[in-house]
């Protein structure tokens, strides 16, 4: 999930759209719901300061941030603050907040609430916090201005504009805020408040527009937004016909060319910052031992889940997507299967040796990791190797993955802010307890390296760059802690009358509703 500091590629969109036919609904009225559809649970927590997974849609229509990403400047805009202002060594930034702002509590937003909220993101450390490591101080200035001195330079405002552990919330909502999220609640200032939370069912969040919403409600909006967890793909797709569902995030290459077809429905196809993992139990069972691993490596017919995923993904270089600081070219991983039963033979496994079995998880309803765990299993079944994969709901992959259940965990994984840091920070630097290394990979050598990167970029890009590079091959190649197969590529379906829809690869999969217009 998470980060990275500028350079993006151009992204292209395309949509097709023209009136809807009888046999699919027009977009809801103004005064209706806008109904989004997603095949995993919504809310894995409702603190925003430990939020590190997929209530990511959500929050982002409740909470806001200081600044947000602009996928066309590449650069921070807007949002809670107006405007802001570093020095010249970028070690203090001063933003200008936006008045006559208040939360969803009815308190108002002032420096004070983004001193407090920020401080406690900081204190309880948990998720995404480590974006404000750098932070030594906060200041109140007056009420609509707020100081942060670091302690080393880093880009503070592509950290505020992060999609997790940036938001900024009324610490005064309760007295034991940790359990007053937990039931359901919000204190956020964002267009929309939490109306009804319903924990694994499939209607599982309802939100409702917040009426002091500072950007006010003049203009046709949706009041009401619906989250929905539909597994099953082709079910979603018949929902989006009927009109009971507006927006469906994902779609296999099958269900795409459909909607591509149907003159009622628009579709969105956009290249992505978030990429799929297949992560390699390092610390326990078969795939503990280094050749196991790389014969995994070296099995994934890469090309071949390419072809299959029809448009869905893009192949990947290295760990960063292309169009982030510290993607490394030039390094696109290939299929080489005698490579692969040498490495197992010498394991004692393969073809000629003992059988091995090895487990695998992805997520339910997800057709894509599907195809890759078909295809991975049929390859290792010609060199002697069962793969026991397995669908789960993304809640119990992840608990199962947190107690090292399984060899290989299969996810997505997307950057907090706009770099590359994320990906190696949260997923490859040892950590305890296990949140997101789910290699389990325990390394002070990549630890040490890691830790250099986050200042580098700043002060001494070209050194940065070169550590991203150490850091890839130790991970990918010495320690072959993993295999990265795509890139997604964002394929969309919506209805037909919904207006102002775009995808910002900074924030995965989260449709911004208050920007959207309906129509009849």
């Amino acid at each position: 999930m998470r980060r990275r500091l500028v350079a993006v590629a151009a992204l292209a969109l395309s949509i097709a759209a023209c009136s809807a036919p009888a046999e699919v609904a027009q977009a809801p009225k103004a005064e209706s719901a806008f109904v989004i559809v997603q095949n995993l649970d919504v809310i894995t927590d409702w603190d925003p300061a430990t939020s590190y997974s997929n209530e990511i849609i959500a929050h982002q229509n409740i909470y806001e941030t200081l600044t947000v990403w602009n996928p066309v400047t590449k650069k921070a805009s807007p949002r809670l603050a107006t405007s802001w202002r570093s020095s010249g060594d970028g070690k203090v930034w001063m933003f200008t907040l936006r008045p006559g702002v208040t939360f969803h509590t009815g308190r108002p937003f002032d420096s004070a609430a983004v001193k407090s909220s920020i401080e406690r993101t900081m204190k309880l450390g948990e998720g995404a916090a480590y974006i404000w490591d750098a932070v030594s101080d906060i200041k109140a200035d007056d009420p609509l201005t707020v100081t942060f001195t670091l302690k080393y330079p880093v880009p503070l405002d592509l950290v505020a504009s992060a999609g997790y552990a940036a938001y900024i919330y009324d610490t005064q909502a309760a007295a034991d805020l940790s359990t007053w999220f937990k039931a359901g609640r919000d204190a956020g200032t964002g267009p929309y408040t939490v109306a009804s939370w319903a924990k694994g069912k499939e209607e599982e969040l309802t939100l409702t527009s917040y009426q002091d919403y500072w950007g006010g409600w003049e203009r046709p909006h949706y009041g009401t937004v619906k989250y929905r967890v539909v597994p099953d793909e082709d079910r979603a797709w018949r929902l989006l016909l009927r009109g009971e569902v507006s927006f469906v995030d994902r779609l296999s290459p099958r269900l795409q060319a459909k909607a591509e077809a149907n003159p009622g429905v628009r579709t969105s196809r956009r290249p992505s910052f978030q990429t799929a993992m297949l992560l390699f139990n390092t610390e326990s069972g078969p795939m503990a031992d280094l050749r196991v691993r790389r014969a995994v490596q070296k099995a994934i017919d890469y090309r071949g889940v390419i072809k299959a995923l029809r448009g869905a993904a893009a192949p990947i270089s290295g760990v960063i997507p292309e169009g982030l600081f510290g993607h490394v070219p030039d390094r696109a991983p290939k299929q080489d299967l005698a490579a692969a039963t040498r490495l197992l033979e010498r394991a004692g496994y393969g073809p000629a040796g003992r059988p091995l079995r090895l487990s695998l998880t992805y997520a339910e309803g997800d057709a894509d990791q599907e195809v890759l765990a078909t295809l991975l299993t049929e390859t290792l079944k010609e060199l002697n190797v069962t793969l026991e994969a397995r669908a789960m709901p993304w809640l119990e992959q992840w608990d199962l993955g947190k107690k090292r259940g399984q060899d290989i965990f299969l996810m997505y994984w997307w950057p907090d802010y706009a770099d590359g840091y994320s990906w190696f920070g949260n997923v490859f630097h040892s950590e305890s307890p296990t949140v997101f290394n789910l290699a389990y990979l325990n390394d002070p050598a990549t630890d040490k390296l890691l830790d250099t990167l986050p200042q580098l970029s700043v002060t001494d890009r070209a050194a940065a760059q070169r550590g991203f590079v150490r850091a890839t091959t130790r991970v990918l190649d010495q320690k072959a802690a993993a295999a990265l197969p795509w890139v997604v590529n964002y394929h969309r379906a919506f209805l037909g009358g919904v207006q102002g829809y775009d995808d910002n690869p900074a924030y995965p999969d989260v449709v911004f509703v208050y920007d959207l217009r309906p129509s009849g």
